[in-house]
């Protein structure tokens, strides 16, 4: 396991003295050391198992597991059509003192060469996922891994979960997050942490905020370049100028044109304080000039124009999703002779069918599957029935 050594900033700005090393520490179920300790958790016999090779089975982890205490169950989540594992497992002992031994002697074992990460289950998720006491790690050295990380934070309070986010091949994507049980845990570490020097690299360590909390922030952030669009092609600097300038200083105006000099219909104006930027997006925003609607906002990065669009597409494939949610049928196992009027027709007396298709491959053939469509999820139920 990767060793993490937590110095002094030599220039420190904030002048914060540099935590504690981690140390095993008695608590309140008896547990020490680099585990999630603190009082056991309501359902404590139930623990989850993450980062799982996709390879290991419930054998595995029954010899595994076997030898801390009496198992109840053990069971690997998989993919309900392909029974792939999903790299995740739930295991109940009989009592909770075996479930805190298992958590303490395994947690990060190599299992198929691959660190597992156990935690309790939770039943509740609602702590999780209210994102109270999650705080984000980033600017991490490569060399740091979950236990490693675990081991330097678990001396500020309990930790629910802990995780070094790593890429296809495993390595260490330089950030990760760590879940303690109380928000005050998380102000403490982040207070002692934040800025110091982890194996020679300076980190940043801050609250982690949900992506539309971080949506939120972007667009909140102050600006001073704004972009405009739909531009009259008679639209020169000099217009720009003079009509942005009426909301204040502006440094420049520019109108892009293409090789010959052609107006390209958009245009940057750079003002000297944002908040007169503001004040024009405001102002001048669906505005109408030479009987063309203005486009006016902030001037976006490459990345940040990316991220939107993105954000746009899963907006509209979530929304096709829970259009066709509890509409849609999938069926398998069809003979080869089936088509999509047979289908149909076969389906057609359970309810209102508004599509049908038989996936076949490109040369026609089929592929013994496809899909049917209800008018309502009622007539869909009735059919799966």
């Amino acid at each position: 396991m990767a060793q993490i050594q937590v110095q002094r900033q030599q220039a420190a700005a904030t002048g914060a003295a540099a935590p504690p090393p981690p140390q095993s520490m008695p608590t309140q179920n008896g547990m020490a050391g680099g585990v999630a300790t603190g009082p056991i958790p309501l359902g404590s016999t139930s623990l989850y198992v993450g980062d799982l090779d996709l390879n290991v089975s419930e054998a595995q982890l029954a010899d595994l597991f076997g030898q801390v205490g009496q198992l109840v169950s053990i069971r690997v989540c998989r993919d309900q059509t392909t029974r792939r594992s999903l790299g995740y497992a739930y295991i109940n002992f009989t009592n909770g003192q075996e479930a805190a031994r298992a958590l303490e002697l395994l947690n990060f074992t190599p299992l198929n060469n691959s660190p597992i990460r156990i935690m309790y289950s939770h039943r509740d998720p609602s702590l999780r996922k209210s994102g109270a006491g999650n705080i984000y790690i980033k600017n991490l050295d490569k060399a740091i891994d979950h236990k490693a990380l675990h081991d330097t934070f678990s001396a500020f309070g309990n930790i629910l979960s802990c995780k070094v986010a790593t890429d296809a091949s495993g390595q260490s994507k330089g950030y990760g997050f760590v879940q303690f049980d109380t928000e005050e845990a998380a102000k403490n570490a982040i207070d002692k942490l934040n800025g110091m020097l982890i194996n020679d690299k300076q980190v940043y360590v801050g609250p982690f905020l949900r992506k539309q909390e971080r949506d939120s922030s972007t667009s909140n952030t102050r600006f001073n370049n704004v972009f405009v669009k739909n531009l009259s092609e008679s639209t020169a600097d000099e217009d720009l100028k003079n009509v942005f300038g009426e909301y204040g200083s502006i440094t420049s105006a520019v109108v892009m044109r293409d090789g010959d000099g052609k107006s390209r219909c958009f245009g940057f104006v750079n003002f000297e304080n944002a908040d007169d930027a503001a004040k024009a997006v405001e102002a001048l925003n669906g505005e109408k000039f030479d009987d063309k609607e203005w486009f006016v906002a902030k001037a976006q990065k490459k990345s940040e124009r990316e991220q939107e669009l993105k954000g746009r597409f899963e907006q509209s494939m979530k929304e096709a999703v829970d259009k066709y949610q509890g509409l849609n049928l999938y069926i398998k196992n069809l003979d080869d002779t089936i088509s999509d009027e047979m289908l149909k027709e076969m389906f057609s007396e359970f309810g209102t069918v508004t599509s049908c298709k038989v996936v076949r491959d490109p040369s026609g053939v089929s592929k013994g599957s496809g899909f049917v469509a209800f008018a309502t999820p009622e007539e869909a139920s009735r059919a799966v029935s």
